[in-house]
């Protein structure tokens, strides 16, 4: 893709822009599970490791091992902090459903985001949750990290429409309608066939509506995003994916329910999972670059950010825990409620994302854009301004 027009910023002014500006990730799903890998968490995985545990077996007693570290080792939030200063980042959205089973998701939806606020007591005030737009922004004055409490899935509320107001009032401020597979409220992007919303997922639109919680469409299936546009009485978002457009992959959005989006007053969060934005084995940040330039053509500036959806090495969303390669993901006979096929959607341990190893590298981002010939206002834009005028107009 031809580049923009000629930069404005050389390098170091874009790092320096990137620390004086309000940064916004608009998902950053492991933010209070997967940030940490102490000493205690190897021993623990190597141990998990001798005994043939799976990654899905290892992973739920890694994370509550983290939670403890955070409240008990100074040098722990010593090294969490320190990834979060490295980004730069000023607020980010961290994930409490995704990808458990329907029967477990209520009860491990409370104990995540429990210890979300557990993290957020130890810390002292270096972090705190995200409720309405001025939270977001006494926490850039005061040169704190935020977070926002988000659903990538609506399992969590079973078929109970009550959870909606119980979630919210733990400080759930973003919802996602579907994961990649089918729920009570619609389909994903990745399932067999994919239609649209049920008449349950009507109602839950509608008191997420009410109760001015964002309406998420990353992974839902395109008909499930058309959908919401209709039946949202407030303007929707995509917080994490890419262009098919630019780059097919089951995980984008086409360009129609992407201007429809910001037509309706939404926005455009673009990811930096390798696989998602390039049919190459390890892309340069180039690929995100195009992704976000077409998104802007099609959108509009005011439209569009940056959801990295990436926290470590590997080819996905991964934390910083370094399972060993030979760990199988799954216990045995078990079934992948994930929904991505590892192949096809390019998510082997050979697809890296070279810029961008983990969340400390966030600012190569910003000076990849001002590199494309975004300037100081449209930076700005970019980084957080777009969202936090969405998430004002929505959430309050």
């Amino acid at each position: 893709m031809a580049q923009r027009r000629k930069p404005t910023l050389t390098p170091q002014e874009a790092r320096q822009l990137h620390e004086d500006a309000l940064v916004i990730d608009t998902q950053q799903p492991p933010v209070t599970t997967g940030f940490l890998f102490t000493e205690k968490m190897k021993a623990a995985l190597d141990q998990f490791f001798r005994q043939g545990l799976s990654r899905e077996e290892a992973a739920p007693p890694l994370v509550d091992m983290a939670a403890r570290e955070i409240k008990t080792s100074e040098e722990a939030r010593r090294q969490y902090m320190d990834l979060w200063r490295r980004s730069g980042v000023t607020v980010a959205c961290g994930t409490y459903s995704g990808t458990a089973r329907m029967s477990e998701a209520f009860e491990l939806a409370g104990r995540r985001i429990a210890q979300a606020y557990s993290y957020m007591d130890a810390l002292g005030g270096e972090m705190v949750p995200i409720l309405r737009a001025a939270d977001v922004e006494r926490t850039y004055r005061e040169g704190k990290r935020g977070l926002i409490l988000d659903f990538q899935n609506t399992t969590p509320y079973g078929d109970d429409l009550s959870r909606i107001e119980y979630f919210h009032n733990l400080g759930v401020r973003m919802v996602q309608l579907t994961y990649n597979l089918r729920n009570l409220v619609g389909d994903g992007c990745t399932e067999a066939h994919q239609g649209g919303l049920s008449y349950f997922g009507r109602e839950v639109v509608g008191r997420l509506n009410e109760l001015r919680t964002l309406v998420d469409v990353s992974h839902c299936s395109e008909q499930v995003g058309w959908d919401a546009l209709k039946i949202s009485k407030a303007p929707i978002v995509v917080s994490h994916s890419s262009s098919k457009a630019v780059c097919y992959h089951d995980r984008g959005k086409s360009d129609d329910l992407a201007k429809a989006v910001a037509d309706a007053g939404g926005f455009f969060g673009v990811v930096v999972i390798p696989g998602f934005i390039s049919p190459e084995k390890e892309p340069t940040l180039d690929a995100f670059a195009d992704h976000i330039e077409h998104l802007v053509d099609v959108c509009g500036i005011g439209h569009v950010g940056i959801g990295t959806d990436k926290a470590g090495p590997g080819p996905g969303t991964e934390s910083l825990i370094e399972y060993p390669a030979s760990m199988p993901k799954r216990r045995a006979n078990s079934f992948d409620w994930g929904g991505f096929r590892d192949e096809e959607h390019r998510l082997t341990p050979g697809h890296r994302m070279n810029g961008f190893r983990d969340f400390g590298d966030w600012p190569n981002l910003t000076v990849k854009l001002a590199e494309r010939g975004f300037d100081e206002g449209e930076l700005r834009k970019l980084l957080g301004l777009n969202f936090l005028r969405v998430f004002r107009e929505v959430v309050g």
